[in-house]
């Protein structure tokens, strides 16, 4: 199709002259692998149609929230019908209530939940209340690990654990990050050495549990376990941001997984979103009863939002967290993501390609690498370049993967095995192409 003809062009260039880099957030730019972004017009179940009318298997899935797929009778049911009641009160709903409740009952770690409109807004006013509740200032995060765009959390790490993190960001300025401390992901010495010496002054440790934003990386049993080991012996605030984990790798999210390995496991405070929304605006942190009620207006913590709670993303989330509650609904979605993971480990190796992968639920990742890397310098180590390739020999075949190296990706319940296997077929072409370069 020529440019003069493709319609993901013409909007392209349309959207450069009126939004910053022609999209509303940078990875649909496909900055990271070249090309024309598509612009999309409809989804339905596993599937979505661009502006040419091309349709694509959809793994990205608006970035997790849609574990039913898109478009489920169910939800659109549900959305319709609050719709017709009110888009936003500015008060109080009993559905903000029947959420807040069905959230509380899958994850038990959490006493109390307050809703908002955004995984950034729920991570940055976590860290607000752990240092609230604590008095203390300093927090923990792990290089690699997204949070959100709040000022404190985009910081690279320092040149040392005895120094804190330099912005990643032009408008940040130094003495906002300040207090936070980057440390590498899985490695347990310099966890260890950190809490050595900052350990009356940390406020949280916040992290990923399986990060989705350096693709798929699983914090260690071990590590985990030291992760809580230390914050417990130094009062400092365990903070699970499972916005991309929550209710999307398991029922009870990322921290249920680890619990299997670790009993009585449990963060101190969990940053939800995406799911709980259903593909609405719609995020929540939560906690003990101790630790939320320093909230506003109980506590001198403030925290608000003119649209939390809003009516329609209420019922959007309220619909999924029903649907997706039915008994074997996950030991489905995590057979099928499976199966698309030893797939394209298979047509890999067929080639003779250095290829890895793994999953929890319906999260994905792969690395174009011999072994999984266990945090972000191994995750660079990566081939870019061929990964751009194996994106665009997909995209001419119908199937959408995100279009950044460091992206994991998601499989829903509306996908078939024939979707399955028709993606591992265009891989298995794309593969063989890319072994014979």
């Amino acid at each position: 199709m020529t440019q003069q003809h493709d319609q993901n062009h013409t909007l392209f260039e349309r959207a450069r002259r009126v939004i910053p880099g022609g999209v509303n957030s940078p990875v649909r730019a496909f900055k990271a692998v070249g090309g024309t972004p598509r612009f999309i017009k409809r989804a339905q179940g596993a599937y979505f149609w661009d502006a040419n009318d091309q349709r694509y298997i959809d793994y990205i899935g608006s970035w997790g929230p849609m574990i039913l797929g898109h478009g489920h009778p169910a939800v659109v049911e549900a959305v319709q019908k609050a719709v017709l009641d009110g888009f936003s009160f500015g008060a109080p709903t009993e559905r903000e209530v029947e959420l807040a409740e069905a959230i509380l009952q899958q994850v038990p770690s959490m006493d109390m939940v307050r809703l908002v409109s955004s995984g950034t807004e729920a991570a940055m006013s976590a860290i607000r209340l752990a240092r609230g509740a604590t008095g203390r200032n300093k927090l923990i995060k792990f290089e690699g690990c997204y949070h959100g765009h709040a000022d404190a959390l985009l910081v690279k790490a320092g040149s040392g654990l005895a120094t804190f993190g330099n912005p990643t960001s032009a408008g940040v300025p130094p003495e906002v990050v300040q207090h936070t401390l980057v440390l590498a992901y899985n490695h347990i010495a310099q966890l260890e050495e950190a809490f050595a010496l900052h350990g009356k002054d940390i406020a949280c440790l916040m992290i990923e549990p399986i990060a989705g934003n350096m693709n798929f990386v699983r914090a260690s049993v071990p590590f985990m376990k030291r992760c809580r080991e230390l914050c417990t012996e130094h009062g400092a605030l365990l903070v699970f941001d499972e916005v991309m984990t929550g209710f999307r790798v398991a029922l009870g999210g990322a921290q249920s997984v680890y619990a299997r390995a670790l009993p009585g496991f449990e963060p101190d405070m969990t940053v939800l979103g995406k799911v709980i929304g259903g593909g609405m605006p719609l995020a929540a942190f939560g906690a003990k009863r101790a630790v939320m009620e320093h909230l506003a207006p109980l506590g001198s913590v403030y925290q608000a939002g003119t649209l939390s709670g809003n009516p329609v993303a209420t019922a959007c989330g309220l619909a999924t967290l029903q649907q997706i509650s039915q008994p074997g609904f996950y030991d489905e979605l995590a057979r099928k993501t499976r199966q698309l993971v030893a797939g394209l480990q298979a047509a890999a190796d067929a080639q003779g390609l250095p290829f890895c992968g793994d999953s929890e639920g319906g999260m994905f990742g792969f690395f174009l690498m011999p072994e999984l890397p266990q945090n972000y310098p191994q995750v660079m180590t990566t081939n870019g370049a061929r990964f751009n390739q194996l994106f665009h020999g997909l995209l001419d075949r119908g199937v959408y993967i995100a279009p950044a190296l460091y992206e994991a990706g998601f499989v829903s319940a509306a996908h078939s095995d024939a979707d399955i296997e028709q993606t591992i077929g265009a891989a298995t072409e794309v593969f063989r192409l890319l072994g014979s370069a």
